[in-house]
């Protein structure tokens, strides 16, 4: 294979990187945890959290705390194995690129 051609394929590779990368980023991810709903975009910038409870006393908003912190990280670990999923094949090897 010349150098020609192993350059039109680098950038080939890296175009599709791009491409997965960018779907990935404008992806919603839900994470859950009982009446705690947390939306997050593949950058893991949080854009909703939903709380569905009418009243909340004091020992409730600890409880509350905890079920967004377990949201959140669901997302999170959604969006970690969304991006594993798609540019893993490119970083085989090269951990912790993305």
């Amino acid at each position: 294979m010349n150098l020609q051609a192993m350059m039109k394929q680098a950038k080939k590779l890296q175009k599709d990187m791009m491409d997965a990368k960018e779907e990935i980023d404008s992806t919603i991810f839900v994470g859950t945890s009982s009446f705690v709903t947390v939306e997050m975009k593949g950058t893991k910038e949080i854009t909703k959290v939903k709380i569905e409870a009418d009243n909340l006393d004091k020992e409730e908003i600890e409880m509350l705390e905890d079920m967004i912190l377990v949201a959140v990280n669901e997302a999170n670990k959604k969006i970690d194995k969304e991006t594993e999923s798609k540019l893993g094949k490119y970083t085989q090897g090269m951990p912790g690129l993305f």
